[in-house]
């Protein structure tokens, strides 16, 4: 009932303000609309200096100023940013904690994801599972907590008037879980079930995989759980698990929505302050060896589908390294701007082999980065779309981009900056990860004026650098027979035999 209370009062909230405009665009924030009206400006500019030819309509640079959150810190070390956000009488707290499963031990792969569960779903010291749940709902309030490889997360949303008894709940999960063993038994039952399903799918058997031919099996950013070591992890190890990894000097929080910089202190000091710092240990992700991967592979995995799913790639740079933003936007011509790349208007635009294709970067500032290419395509075309991969990364490589795409790439990039900004709750989120990478306040600014910077040497220079042939790795999931025999063009063609779920 408290939930339909609160749904009702927002709906008559907007009502009274007259914001039609909110409720087509669902809830959009001011922030949001500014940004829109900002873009439909921008856009009536161009209209009315090219009415004749669309074509050749030039939009300006959008310019944004986010407002800035204040950043604090408790005696303890827990760092709090705040951005005050009076549009709704609604508070989110979201934490992010200096954990992860990076720190798993070998032989119990998947401790931090089911820690990270447990807190929420194993009650606290104060209050059983069914208790947080039904107070929760009374509360109309919602509370999630996760552990991923890099790091921890949880959040509080609740109504302005239930704060204070929001945050209690949301402090005592955080430092004081229960982890009740029926509640931990039934996280290692949906462990369970999901290690059996997960050869179903030839979408996810292809992307764990193929990490493990970037990285190696037992790489943190590769590894998988197994049966055997969901069972091995007990209550002790949980328990252990937290005490040695959840410290309030290793929180990040950030506070947004209704309410006063002073009252919200004295809330966060009454539910944290008297929680005694603990040792941190930096956020350390093992180098993968190089001489491991200098040259290339080819692998299948045979699964009976319609389709083969391919990935071709190999490692690359890190977020902090000098090249990273010409990669970036080196990829994005290539293929990782979906319906204007080259990979799309060749593959599937030009040749009809595969419907869905691109290519994708993913890099951190921990953890060698990814760069692939991607595509489900027929078994009779499978040999001729890796082909066409090869030879737009080596055109790529051996070709300045033209002007038309390095411009529409920058441009896309720097227009698209304005909604890494879109919400309170989502600057105030920019900070508290530049904060926990260790990056500058400044850094995404500092990646946005170096892409303006960008000329057609600096895209070259990085596709020859970072895009290699010889080290390709190439993964098929389909149909083996016939596969062993369409990869033989590449290089030595090895069966991945799935491993038994034990």
């Amino acid at each position: 009932m408290r939930r339909v209370v609160r749904e009702a009062y927002l709906v008559k909230r907007e009502a009274e303000r007259g914001i039609v405009m909110r409720k087509a665009m669902g809830r959009m924030s001011y922030v949001a609309m500014v940004l829109m009206l900002m873009l439909q400006a921008t856009v009536g500019l161009a209209a009315d200096l090219a009415l004749d030819n669309p074509r050749a309509m030039r939009f300006p640079t959008v310019e944004f100023n986010p407002p800035d959150a204040e950043r604090l810190v408790l005696d303890n070390g827990m760092v709090v940013y705040l951005l005050e956000d009076h549009e709704l009488p609604l508070v989110t707290i979201n934490a992010t904690l200096k954990t992860g499963s990076w720190l798993d031990p070998a032989d119990k792969v998947g401790l931090a994801g089911m820690t990270g569960a447990a807190m929420r779903t194993g009650g606290s010291a104060t209050m059983s599972p069914d208790e947080v749940d039904e107070e929760l709902e009374q509360l109309a309030a919602t509370i999630s907590i996760g552990f991923g490889k890099e790091s921890g997360s949880a959040s509080l949303d609740v109504l302005k008037k239930d704060l204070k008894r929001g945050l209690q709940i949301f402090a005592d999960l955080l430092r004081r879980p229960a982890f009740e063993q029926s509640r931990i038994e039934l996280a290692k039952l949906q462990a369970l079930e999901g290690i059996r399903r997960r050869q179903d799918s030839p979408g996810s058997i292809v992307g764990r995989e193929f990490a493990k031919l970037l990285y190696g099996q037992t790489h943190p950013s590769a590894r998988e759980t197994s049966v055997r070591s969901i069972e091995s992890i007990t209550r002790e190890d949980l328990v252990a698990f937290h005490q040695q990894t959840v410290h309030p000097n290793s929180i990040i929080l950030g506070v947004t929505g209704d309410f006063d910089k002073a009252g919200m202190m004295a809330l966060l000091r009454e539910a944290f302050g008297d929680w005694a710092k603990g040792a941190v240990p930096a956020v350390t992700i093992p180098a993968v060896t190089e001489s491991d991967f200098k040259t290339g592979v080819v692998r299948f995995v045979n699964k009976d589908t319609s389709q083969t799913h391919l990935r071709v790639g190999h490692l690359t740079v890190k977020e902090t390294h000098p090249d990273y933003v010409a990669v970036a936007i080196a990829n994005d011509i290539l293929g990782g701007s979906s319906f204007r790349s080259r990979l799309f208007n060749d593959v599937r635009t030009k040749r009809g082999l595969a419907y869905s294709v691109g290519s994708g970067l993913r890099a951190s500032v921990y953890d060698e980065g990814v760069w692939l290419m991607r595509a489900e395509t027929k078994l009779s075309s499978t040999q001729e779309v890796v082909n066409r991969f090869v030879a737009n990364m080596e055109r790529m490589r051996n070709e300045p981009v033209t002007d038309a795409e390095l411009e529409e790439a920058k441009e896309a990039y720097v227009n698209s900056f304005v909604f890494s900004f879109t919400s309170a709750s989502s600057i105030v989120a920019r900070l508290m990860d530049l904060e926990y990478d260790g990056l500058p306040k400044d850094w995404l600014q500092q990646i946005r004026d170096k892409v303006v910077k960008l000329t057609k040497d600096d895209i070259q220079r990085a596709a020859k650098t970072h895009f290699n042939p010889d080290r390709l790795r190439i993964l098929a999931v389909g149909s083996g027979d016939a596969l062993s025999k369409v990869l033989a063009s590449f290089g030595e063609v090895k069966e991945i035999m799935l491993a038994p779920e034990s």
